[in-house]
């Protein structure tokens, strides 16, 4: 990173604030303006600015960028200096007391941002709930699907999380509590705004939202420890691209969480609500996570709807490259993860 970038990148007020703004909750660009009270045209060019000089990263959803600072861990050079931008605005908003009014400020009107955000989660709900309560009427109740998905992922500690098909950022929600990290990735911008909604009370550095599709997940290899997917591969028209992705990120000794249907009769789900599998069988399931190098454990059958809901789980098997690699190391896989689910 270059130091001459940084700096003149840090001098400016405006940028300053964006920042501080940033380090609070991850935010559209029109949001930020909104908070700022510029146009929207003058803060993107600060933000290009903050981008250009790695403070800033910018990602898209439909129309909407959304901003949020990189992480600031890490041992690359980048990381280093992020984290010592960071303390260096927490120490001049201790230490200026206009900065510190102005930054009062600012976070102030993230409530309107928060409130609006709710307010527009609310509407959508309300315009689709009967359909969403004829569906909850099917499957078993959602407290007894959650309570066996928590107990299924009890044997170790999640670490980091990525939740596929986030939908309204409920599991994402769920399991923040005992992870890491949690990451909710879905394809719909609509579904983020949503999750958005949900979980904007939450440190920014520990969950984080992504467009992407499950067919083609934009993260490298290995990146997670926990990989779920809640009511979402029967969706797919090939679960086995998605398990194959999942088995891509998750890294070895990892573990995958898949709650969903059994299989039933219901060709009414296929019909109108898009539903591209009736379900899914013990040994089907079984043998698409075994082909894609986990270990399934047993499945836990969750009844009191007129469609069972089960969750299944595997282990992902080291591969021979990461066995040879572990011959050679003494890091133990999980170490430093968070605590167990309890």
């Amino acid at each position: 990173m270059n130091i001459d970038v940084l700096i003149r990148a840090m001098a400016d007020p405006t940028r300053q604030r964006i920042l501080r703004l940033a380090g609070a909750m991850e935010l559209a660009v029109g949001e930020l303006a909104q908070v700022l009270g510029q146009s929207q045209p003058r803060v993107s060019r600060h933000v290009a600015i903050l981008c250009d000089a790695g403070l800033l990263e910018k990602r898209r959803e439909g129309s909407w960028v959304f901003l949020s600072q990189p992480p600031a861990e890490g041992a690359d050079a980048g990381a280093r200096t992020r984290q010592a931008a960071a303390e260096l605005l927490l120490v001049a908003e201790a230490e200026d007391t206009a900065f510190a009014r102005q930054c009062t400020e600012d976070r102030r009107h993230l409530a309107d941002i928060r409130a609006n955000r709710e307010k527009a989660a609310a509407a959508y709900f309300a315009a689709h709930a009967s359909e969403w309560d004829r569906l909850r009427a099917l499957f078993a109740p959602a407290e007894t699907v959650e309570a066996a998905l928590v107990a299924a992922l009890s044997a170790q500690p999640l670490g980091k999380v990525l939740d596929i098909g986030t939908g309204t950022g409920r599991i994402a929600e769920l399991l923040e509590p005992y992870a890491d990290h949690v990451t909710g990735l879905d394809k719909s911008p609509e579904m983020l705004r949503l999750a958005r909604a949900r979980l904007q009370d939450f440190p920014a550095e520990r969950v984080a939202l992504v467009q992407g599709d499950l067919g083609a997940l934009p993260f490298e290899p290995g990146s997670f420890d926990t990989v779920v997917f809640h009511q979402v591969l029967h969706y797919a028209q090939e679960p086995g691209f998605a398990l194959a992705e999942a088995a891509r990120v998750c890294r070895p000794g990892g573990t995958i969480a898949i709650a969903d249907l059994a299989t039933h009769s219901r060709e009414e789900l296929r019909r109108e609500h898009a539903h591209a599998r009736l379900g899914f069988a013990d040994a089907q399931m079984a043998e698409m996570l075994a082909a894609h190098g986990f270990v399934p454990d047993t499945p836990h059958a969750c009844e009191g709807g007129e469609l069972v809901v089960k969750v299944w789980t595997g282990q992902r098997q080291p591969t021979a490259d990461t066995t040879t690699n572990n011959n050679h190391s003494s890091a133990t896989p999980g170490a430093g993860r968070s605590r167990k689910v309890s």
